[in-house]
């Protein structure tokens, strides 16, 4: 148990907490302690009956069961994973910044759920995470089932086809992919390539309560090379911050 505990401890902040209520709350319905019901994002009972905590549960309940098991614990494979990776690369001591992100994706993903009538919200988010994090390691050779070798920038589409076969079908993997890449184009891509400006900065309420760090370990991949530069140059009052650079892994 000790080990259980320094591993779980020894996972970044915002990805321990994200994956803890992954697990903790799909259990609390497995065992009948509350009604799954109450755990979906029905969008009639949150925009007319003020069921606030819908949008929240439904970011981590996933029906757990024989033949939804497998499709479960590979989305949480992949939670652990990229987030993790993603926190201590770009993200790196700067817990406010990462949080910031997945709010705006969170919030992207509701309003498609409220749209589109759907009722869980884990994979999308899984998926927004991994999308952002395949954008800024394109190059980062990663290995799949069965061996099969191919470049970052792949991996999502993969994955959605992946789920596909497991699932059939390929919603959440979209929106979650969508929402991942209009995060990316508005922090990244459209303000250091394009020359746009920066539609994006984290509130300062984050940084008073997820403070930045300094001397953190970067290990897990860089923003363009346009990115960094921006982040290293902001605009005058844009509210850019230096992300940091890292080192980009040979292969997964």
């Amino acid at each position: 148990m000790s080990e259980l505990g320094d591993w779980f401890r020894s996972i970044p902040l915002v990805t321990r907490y994200w994956f803890a209520c992954s697990v903790a709350v799909p259990l609390v319905a497995k065992l009948g302690l509350i009604n799954p019901m109450y755990l979906v994002l029905w969008p009639d009972y949150f925009l007319h009956k003020f069921q606030i905590w819908r949008p929240i549960t439904s970011t981590f309940y996933f029906p757990v069961g024989p033949s939804t098991g497998f499709l479960y614990m590979v989305n949480l494979y992949f939670l652990y994973q990229y987030s993790t990776r993603l926190e201590t690369g770009v993200f790196d001591g700067r817990p406010a910044d990462y949080l910031f992100m997945l709010l705006f994706n969170w919030i992207c993903i509701v309003i498609s759920a409220v749209v589109m009538d759907k009722q869980m919200l884990m994979i999308p988010l899984i998926m927004s995470v991994l999308y952002v994090w395949s954008q800024l390691n394109k190059d980062t050779i990663v290995s799949f089932w069965f061996g099969t070798r191919f470049k970052a920038h792949y991996l999502p589409w993969v994955i959605l086809g992946f789920n596909y076969i497991i699932s059939g079908s390929i919603v959440d993997e979209l929106i979650g992919n969508l929402v991942g890449h209009l995060f990316y184009f508005l922090m990244f891509k459209y303000p250091a390539d394009l020359g746009g400006r920066s539609f994006l900065s984290t509130p300062q309420f984050l940084y008073r309560w997820f403070p930045s760090r300094r001397g953190g370990i970067s290990g897990f991949g860089a923003p363009p090379a346009s990115a960094r530069r921006a982040a290293d140059n902001p605009p005058a009052g844009g509210g850019r911050h230096n992300w940091g650079q890292g080192f980009r892994l040979g292969e997964e």
